[in-house]
Protein backbone atom coordinates (compact mmCIF):
# COMPACT_ATOMS: atom_id res chain seq x y z
CA UNK A 1 0.00 0.00 0.00
CA UNK A 2 1.47 3.46 -0.93
CA UNK A 3 0.96 7.01 -0.69
CA UNK A 4 1.18 7.87 -4.30
CA UNK A 5 4.31 10.87 -3.70
CA UNK A 6 3.79 14.34 -2.54
CA UNK A 7 1.44 16.75 -3.71
CA UNK A 8 1.71 20.33 -4.63
CA UNK A 9 -1.70 21.72 -3.63
CA UNK A 10 -2.16 24.58 -1.06
CA UNK A 11 -1.75 23.58 2.57
CA UNK A 12 -2.80 25.38 5.73
CA UNK A 13 0.13 26.88 7.68
CA UNK A 14 1.36 25.49 10.33
CA UNK A 15 -0.10 26.62 13.98
CA UNK A 16 2.32 28.68 15.60
CA UNK A 17 0.73 29.27 18.75
CA UNK A 18 1.95 28.03 21.31
CA UNK A 19 -0.91 27.61 23.43
CA UNK A 20 -2.34 23.68 24.22
CA UNK A 21 -5.47 24.63 25.32
CA UNK A 22 -6.42 26.87 22.27
CA UNK A 23 -9.63 24.68 20.85
CA UNK A 24 -8.74 23.27 17.70
CA UNK A 25 -11.40 23.29 14.53
CA UNK A 26 -14.30 21.54 14.83
CA UNK A 27 -15.92 22.70 11.42
CA UNK A 28 -15.02 20.49 8.33
CA UNK A 29 -11.15 20.70 6.99
CA UNK A 30 -10.47 22.30 3.91
CA UNK A 31 -8.46 19.04 3.02
CA UNK A 32 -9.41 15.64 2.32
CA UNK A 33 -7.85 12.06 3.81
CA UNK A 34 -6.09 11.22 0.36
CA UNK A 35 -4.82 14.72 0.27
CA UNK A 36 -3.01 14.22 3.68
CA UNK A 37 -2.30 10.70 2.31
CA UNK A 38 -0.03 12.07 -0.21
CA UNK A 39 1.65 14.46 1.37
CA UNK A 40 3.52 11.17 3.41
CA UNK A 41 6.38 9.24 1.97
CA UNK A 42 5.24 6.15 0.04
CA UNK A 43 8.04 4.15 2.13
CA UNK A 44 6.48 5.35 5.11
CA UNK A 45 3.40 2.82 4.52
CA UNK A 46 5.59 -0.02 3.90
CA UNK A 47 5.88 -2.78 6.49
CA UNK A 48 9.12 -4.76 7.02
CA UNK A 49 8.68 -8.51 8.80
CA UNK A 50 12.61 -8.22 9.79
CA UNK A 51 11.99 -4.72 11.30
CA UNK A 52 9.18 -5.25 13.31
CA UNK A 53 10.63 -8.62 14.60
CA UNK A 54 13.59 -6.37 15.58
CA UNK A 55 11.85 -4.15 17.91
CA UNK A 56 9.99 -7.50 19.68
CA UNK A 57 13.43 -8.90 20.39
CA UNK A 58 14.89 -5.90 21.13
CA UNK A 59 12.31 -5.09 24.18
CA UNK A 60 12.02 -8.93 25.48
CA UNK A 61 15.87 -8.92 25.38
CA UNK A 62 15.78 -5.90 27.65
CA UNK A 63 13.03 -7.73 29.56
CA UNK A 64 14.88 -10.54 30.38
CA UNK A 65 18.23 -9.14 30.79
CA UNK A 66 16.35 -6.81 34.33
CA UNK A 67 14.49 -9.86 35.40
CA UNK A 68 17.89 -11.70 35.35
CA UNK A 69 18.85 -8.81 37.63
CA UNK A 70 15.93 -8.42 40.14
CA UNK A 71 15.53 -12.39 39.99
CA UNK A 72 19.66 -12.82 40.90
CA UNK A 73 20.74 -9.70 42.64
CA UNK A 74 17.57 -7.75 44.58
CA UNK A 75 17.16 -10.91 47.36
CA UNK A 76 20.96 -10.24 48.30
CA UNK A 77 20.51 -6.90 48.84
CA UNK A 78 20.13 -5.62 52.49
CA UNK A 79 16.65 -5.76 53.24
CA UNK A 80 15.79 -2.08 53.28
CA UNK A 81 17.56 -1.70 49.79
CA UNK A 82 15.62 -4.64 48.64
CA UNK A 83 12.26 -3.03 49.26
CA UNK A 84 13.67 0.15 47.48
CA UNK A 85 15.08 -1.76 44.53
CA UNK A 86 11.44 -3.81 43.48
CA UNK A 87 9.64 -0.80 42.89
CA UNK A 88 13.01 0.73 40.66
CA UNK A 89 12.71 -2.98 38.92
CA UNK A 90 8.67 -2.65 38.45
CA UNK A 91 9.04 0.44 36.90
CA UNK A 92 11.55 -0.37 34.74
CA UNK A 93 10.31 -3.66 33.51
CA UNK A 94 6.76 -2.06 33.64
CA UNK A 95 7.89 1.05 30.83
CA UNK A 96 9.75 -2.35 28.89
CA UNK A 97 7.01 -4.30 28.59
CA UNK A 98 4.37 -1.19 27.88
CA UNK A 99 7.07 -1.40 24.64
CA UNK A 100 5.68 -5.17 24.29
CA UNK A 101 2.35 -4.31 24.57
CA UNK A 102 2.68 -1.32 21.87
CA UNK A 103 4.00 -3.74 18.98
CA UNK A 104 1.20 -6.21 19.86
CA UNK A 105 -1.30 -3.63 19.73
CA UNK A 106 0.31 -2.96 16.28
CA UNK A 107 -0.50 -6.45 15.25
CA UNK A 108 -4.04 -5.73 15.97
CA UNK A 109 -3.87 -3.15 13.11
CA UNK A 110 -2.07 -5.28 10.78
CA UNK A 111 0.47 -2.85 11.01
CA UNK A 112 3.13 -5.44 11.69
CA UNK A 113 4.52 -7.42 8.65
CA UNK A 114 1.82 -8.04 5.65
CA UNK A 115 0.38 -11.60 6.54
CA UNK A 116 -2.47 -11.15 8.53
CA UNK A 117 -1.38 -14.83 10.19
CA UNK A 118 1.67 -13.42 11.49
CA UNK A 119 0.13 -10.37 12.89
CA UNK A 120 -2.50 -12.65 14.78
CA UNK A 121 -0.05 -15.05 15.79
CA UNK A 122 2.86 -12.47 17.28
CA UNK A 123 -0.28 -10.22 19.05
CA UNK A 124 -1.77 -13.36 20.58
CA UNK A 125 1.27 -14.84 22.05
CA UNK A 126 2.57 -10.93 23.42
CA UNK A 127 -0.75 -9.80 24.29
CA UNK A 128 -1.13 -13.21 26.24
CA UNK A 129 1.71 -12.93 28.16
CA UNK A 130 0.05 -9.51 29.35
CA UNK A 131 -2.96 -10.98 30.55
CA UNK A 132 -4.70 -8.82 27.61
CA UNK A 133 -7.29 -10.67 25.45
CA UNK A 134 -5.75 -9.92 21.96
CA UNK A 135 -8.55 -10.40 19.43
CA UNK A 136 -11.10 -9.40 21.86
CA UNK A 137 -9.03 -6.24 22.32
CA UNK A 138 -8.59 -6.32 18.61
CA UNK A 139 -12.13 -5.80 17.47
CA UNK A 140 -13.22 -3.44 19.85
CA UNK A 141 -10.16 -1.14 19.48
CA UNK A 142 -11.21 -1.38 15.83
CA UNK A 143 -14.20 -0.07 16.77
CA UNK A 144 -12.91 2.53 19.17
CA UNK A 145 -11.13 3.73 15.39
CA UNK A 146 -13.95 3.51 13.34
CA UNK A 147 -16.07 5.76 15.63
CA UNK A 148 -13.32 7.93 17.30
CA UNK A 149 -14.98 11.31 18.99
CA UNK A 150 -18.51 10.07 18.59
CA UNK A 151 -20.36 10.09 21.87
CA UNK A 152 -22.98 7.97 20.28
CA UNK A 153 -20.79 4.74 19.07
CA UNK A 154 -17.04 5.33 20.70
CA UNK A 155 -15.64 2.36 22.35
CA UNK A 156 -13.89 3.76 25.32
CA UNK A 157 -13.42 6.86 27.59
CA UNK A 158 -16.23 8.30 26.24
CA UNK A 159 -17.10 11.61 28.27
CA UNK A 160 -20.71 11.86 29.83
CA UNK A 161 -22.86 14.98 29.42
CA UNK A 162 -23.35 16.73 32.75
CA UNK A 163 -27.11 15.30 33.56
CA UNK A 164 -25.13 11.66 33.26
CA UNK A 165 -22.60 12.54 36.06
CA UNK A 166 -23.41 10.91 39.12
CA UNK A 167 -23.98 12.72 42.17
CA UNK A 168 -20.69 11.31 43.71
CA UNK A 169 -19.00 14.21 41.25
CA UNK A 170 -19.19 17.03 43.16
CA UNK A 171 -17.77 15.26 46.21
CA UNK A 172 -14.77 14.25 44.06
CA UNK A 173 -13.90 17.34 42.37
CA UNK A 174 -11.28 18.44 44.81
CA UNK A 175 -7.78 17.63 45.38
CA UNK A 176 -8.32 14.33 47.43
CA UNK A 177 -11.23 13.28 45.28
CA UNK A 178 -9.05 13.60 42.08
CA UNK A 179 -6.13 11.33 43.76
CA UNK A 180 -8.87 8.44 44.44
CA UNK A 181 -10.04 8.91 40.78
CA UNK A 182 -6.75 8.73 39.20
CA UNK A 183 -5.27 5.83 41.64
CA UNK A 184 -8.29 4.31 40.44
CA UNK A 185 -8.53 4.43 37.57
CA UNK A 186 -4.87 3.79 36.77
CA UNK A 187 -4.92 0.49 39.23
CA UNK A 188 -8.25 -0.88 38.15
CA UNK A 189 -9.36 0.87 35.08
CA UNK A 190 -7.64 -1.55 33.00
CA UNK A 191 -9.06 -4.66 34.47
CA UNK A 192 -12.99 -3.15 34.67
CA UNK A 193 -12.76 -2.16 31.09
CA UNK A 194 -12.43 -5.44 29.46
CA UNK A 195 -14.19 -7.61 32.45
CA UNK A 196 -17.27 -4.70 32.65
CA UNK A 197 -16.85 -2.31 30.17
CA UNK A 198 -16.20 0.48 32.47
CA UNK A 199 -15.96 3.50 30.51
CA UNK A 200 -16.82 2.25 27.54
CA UNK A 201 -19.68 2.72 25.25
CA UNK A 202 -23.07 1.20 26.61
CA UNK A 203 -24.71 -0.98 25.34
CA UNK A 204 -28.17 -2.58 26.21
CA UNK A 205 -27.06 -5.15 27.73
CA UNK A 206 -23.60 -6.44 30.21
CA UNK A 207 -20.66 -6.10 27.96
CA UNK A 208 -17.28 -7.87 28.59
CA UNK A 209 -14.21 -8.80 26.70
CA UNK A 210 -14.10 -12.18 27.78
CA UNK A 211 -17.48 -13.13 26.32
CA UNK A 212 -17.60 -14.52 22.83
CA UNK A 213 -21.44 -13.76 22.61
CA UNK A 214 -21.57 -10.43 24.34
CA UNK A 215 -22.74 -7.27 22.40
CA UNK A 216 -19.92 -6.41 21.47
CA UNK A 217 -19.01 -8.88 19.07
CA UNK A 218 -20.60 -10.20 15.99
CA UNK A 219 -21.42 -14.02 15.11
CA UNK A 220 -18.10 -14.34 12.82
CA UNK A 221 -15.98 -12.75 15.95
CA UNK A 222 -17.19 -15.60 18.00
CA UNK A 223 -14.23 -18.37 17.56
CA UNK A 224 -11.46 -15.70 17.56
CA UNK A 225 -13.05 -14.36 20.94
CA UNK A 226 -12.49 -17.93 22.20
CA UNK A 227 -9.08 -18.08 21.10
CA UNK A 228 -8.38 -15.05 22.78
CA UNK A 229 -10.02 -16.24 26.24
CA UNK A 230 -7.87 -19.29 25.83
CA UNK A 231 -4.49 -17.20 25.31
CA UNK A 232 -5.76 -15.72 28.93
CA UNK A 233 -6.41 -19.09 30.56
CA UNK A 234 -3.27 -20.54 29.58
CA UNK A 235 -1.38 -17.85 30.89
CA UNK A 236 -3.17 -17.62 33.72
CA UNK A 237 -2.55 -21.77 34.23
CA UNK A 238 1.10 -20.66 33.74
CA UNK A 239 0.90 -18.09 36.51
CA UNK A 240 -0.53 -20.47 38.95
CA UNK A 241 2.08 -23.51 38.52
CA UNK A 242 4.73 -20.62 38.88
CA UNK A 243 2.97 -19.62 42.20
CA UNK A 244 2.91 -22.96 43.43
CA UNK A 245 6.67 -23.23 42.90
CA UNK A 246 8.03 -20.27 43.90
CA UNK A 247 4.80 -18.36 45.76
CA UNK A 248 2.93 -16.00 45.38
CA UNK A 249 5.03 -13.03 46.51
CA UNK A 250 8.15 -13.58 43.86
CA UNK A 251 5.41 -13.81 41.00
CA UNK A 252 3.84 -10.42 42.29
CA UNK A 253 7.43 -9.24 42.36
CA UNK A 254 8.74 -10.80 39.62
CA UNK A 255 5.36 -10.02 36.84
CA UNK A 256 2.89 -8.81 38.72
CA UNK A 257 4.49 -5.77 40.03
CA UNK A 258 5.59 -4.54 36.55
CA UNK A 259 2.12 -5.62 34.78
CA UNK A 260 0.65 -2.98 37.12
CA UNK A 261 2.98 -0.34 35.77
CA UNK A 262 1.83 -1.77 31.85
CA UNK A 263 -1.71 -1.04 33.00
CA UNK A 264 -1.73 1.78 34.67
CA UNK A 265 0.12 3.56 31.29
CA UNK A 266 -1.58 1.76 28.81
CA UNK A 267 -4.53 3.69 30.85
CA UNK A 268 -2.62 6.77 30.92
CA UNK A 269 -1.19 6.93 27.31
CA UNK A 270 -5.27 6.12 26.03
CA UNK A 271 -7.23 8.57 28.35
CA UNK A 272 -4.27 11.57 27.50
CA UNK A 273 -4.50 10.76 23.62
CA UNK A 274 -8.39 11.21 24.05
CA UNK A 275 -9.27 14.00 26.96
CA UNK A 276 -8.09 17.38 25.97
CA UNK A 277 -9.72 20.62 26.67
CA UNK A 278 -8.77 21.63 23.53
CA UNK A 279 -10.87 18.90 21.91
CA UNK A 280 -14.17 18.80 20.42
CA UNK A 281 -16.86 15.40 21.11
CA UNK A 282 -19.93 15.49 18.35
CA UNK A 283 -23.14 14.33 18.56
CA UNK A 284 -24.04 12.15 15.59
CA UNK A 285 -25.61 14.98 13.48
CA UNK A 286 -22.24 16.08 13.56
CA UNK A 287 -19.71 13.87 13.64
CA UNK A 288 -17.92 12.25 10.70
CA UNK A 289 -15.17 9.81 10.72
CA UNK A 290 -12.48 12.60 9.31
CA UNK A 291 -12.82 15.24 11.81
CA UNK A 292 -13.38 12.60 14.64
CA UNK A 293 -9.98 11.11 13.94
CA UNK A 294 -8.49 14.63 14.01
CA UNK A 295 -10.08 15.16 17.37
CA UNK A 296 -7.24 13.61 19.20
CA UNK A 297 -3.71 14.72 20.37
CA UNK A 298 -0.17 13.95 20.53
CA UNK A 299 1.69 14.55 24.01
CA UNK A 300 5.23 14.47 25.00
CA UNK A 301 6.14 11.58 27.70
CA UNK A 302 10.31 12.73 27.10
CA UNK A 303 12.58 9.84 26.74
CA UNK A 304 9.36 7.34 27.22
CA UNK A 305 8.60 8.17 23.98
CA UNK A 306 10.98 5.86 22.39
CA UNK A 307 10.81 3.75 25.00
CA UNK A 308 6.74 3.50 24.21
CA UNK A 309 8.08 2.91 20.31
CA UNK A 310 5.72 6.29 20.06
CA UNK A 311 2.74 5.69 20.07
CA UNK A 312 2.44 8.83 22.31
CA UNK A 313 3.48 11.79 20.11
CA UNK A 314 2.15 10.37 16.97
CA UNK A 315 -1.44 9.37 17.53
CA UNK A 316 -3.15 11.47 15.08
CA UNK A 317 -1.03 10.15 12.46
CA UNK A 318 -2.05 6.42 13.43
CA UNK A 319 -5.16 7.54 14.02
CA UNK A 320 -5.58 8.76 10.32
CA UNK A 321 -3.12 5.57 9.05
CA UNK A 322 -3.59 3.01 11.81
CA UNK A 323 -1.56 0.47 9.55
CA UNK A 324 0.98 2.48 9.15
CA UNK A 325 4.54 0.81 11.11
CA UNK A 326 5.36 2.68 14.32
CA UNK A 327 8.99 3.11 12.94
CA UNK A 328 7.40 5.41 10.29
CA UNK A 329 5.28 7.50 12.48
CA UNK A 330 7.83 10.05 13.40
CA UNK A 331 8.24 10.81 9.67
CA UNK A 332 4.58 10.64 8.68
CA UNK A 333 3.58 13.09 11.26
CA UNK A 334 6.46 15.57 10.49
CA UNK A 335 5.18 15.92 6.95
CA UNK A 336 1.42 16.00 7.43
CA UNK A 337 1.67 19.11 10.37
CA UNK A 338 1.87 21.75 7.49
CA UNK A 339 -1.18 19.98 5.80
CA UNK A 340 -2.94 19.71 8.85
CA UNK A 341 -2.34 23.15 10.63
CA UNK A 342 -4.93 24.24 12.96
CA UNK A 343 -6.32 20.88 13.19
CA UNK A 344 -3.04 19.14 14.62
CA UNK A 345 -2.67 19.43 18.30
CA UNK A 346 0.76 19.38 20.02
CA UNK A 347 0.78 19.21 24.03
CA UNK A 348 4.08 18.89 25.23
CA UNK A 349 2.51 19.48 29.31
CA UNK A 350 4.48 16.85 31.04
CA UNK A 351 2.16 13.74 31.59
CA UNK A 352 1.68 13.92 35.03
CA UNK A 353 0.66 17.28 35.22
CA UNK A 354 -1.39 16.97 31.87
CA UNK A 355 -2.79 13.99 33.60
CA UNK A 356 -3.67 16.33 37.05
CA UNK A 357 -5.22 18.86 35.08
CA UNK A 358 -7.11 16.88 32.63
CA UNK A 359 -8.23 15.28 35.72
CA UNK A 360 -9.77 19.04 36.90
CA UNK A 361 -10.79 20.46 33.94
CA UNK A 362 -12.13 17.41 31.85
CA UNK A 363 -15.51 16.70 33.85
CA UNK A 364 -18.29 15.97 31.51
CA UNK A 365 -19.09 17.54 27.89
CA UNK A 366 -21.61 19.80 26.74
CA UNK A 367 -22.25 22.33 23.33
CA UNK A 368 -21.54 25.34 23.81
CA UNK A 369 -24.68 28.21 24.65
CA UNK A 370 -24.60 29.68 21.13
CA UNK A 371 -24.17 26.56 19.45
CA UNK A 372 -27.33 26.47 17.65
CA UNK A 373 -27.01 22.69 16.50
CA UNK A 374 -26.00 21.65 19.69
CA UNK A 375 -23.88 18.98 17.61
CA UNK A 376 -20.25 19.74 18.90
CA UNK A 377 -19.24 19.16 22.69
CA UNK A 378 -16.38 20.53 24.72
CA UNK A 379 -15.09 19.39 28.36
CA UNK A 380 -16.28 21.50 31.55
CA UNK A 381 -15.34 21.40 34.84
CA UNK A 382 -17.90 23.41 36.53
CA UNK A 383 -20.51 21.32 38.76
Amino acid sequence: MGAGGRMAVPSTPMKVDSDPLKRVPCSKPPFTLSQVKKAIPPHCFERSVLRSFSYVVHDLTIAFIFYYIADTYIHQLPHPLSYLAWPVYWALQGCILTGVWVVAHECGHHAFSDYQWLDDTVGLILHSCLLVPYFSWKYSHRRHHSNTGSLDRDEVFVPKQKTAIGWYAKYLNNPLGRVITLTVTLTLGWPLYLAFNVSGRPYDRFACHFDPYGPIYSHRERLQIFISDAGILAMIYSLYCLVAAKGLVYVFCIYGGPLLVVNGFLVLITLLQHTHPSLPHYHSSEWDWFRGALATVDRDYGILNKVFHNITDTHVAHHLFSTMPHYHAMEATKAIKPILGEYYQFDGTPFYKAMWREAKECLYVEPDEGDQNKGVFWYRNKI
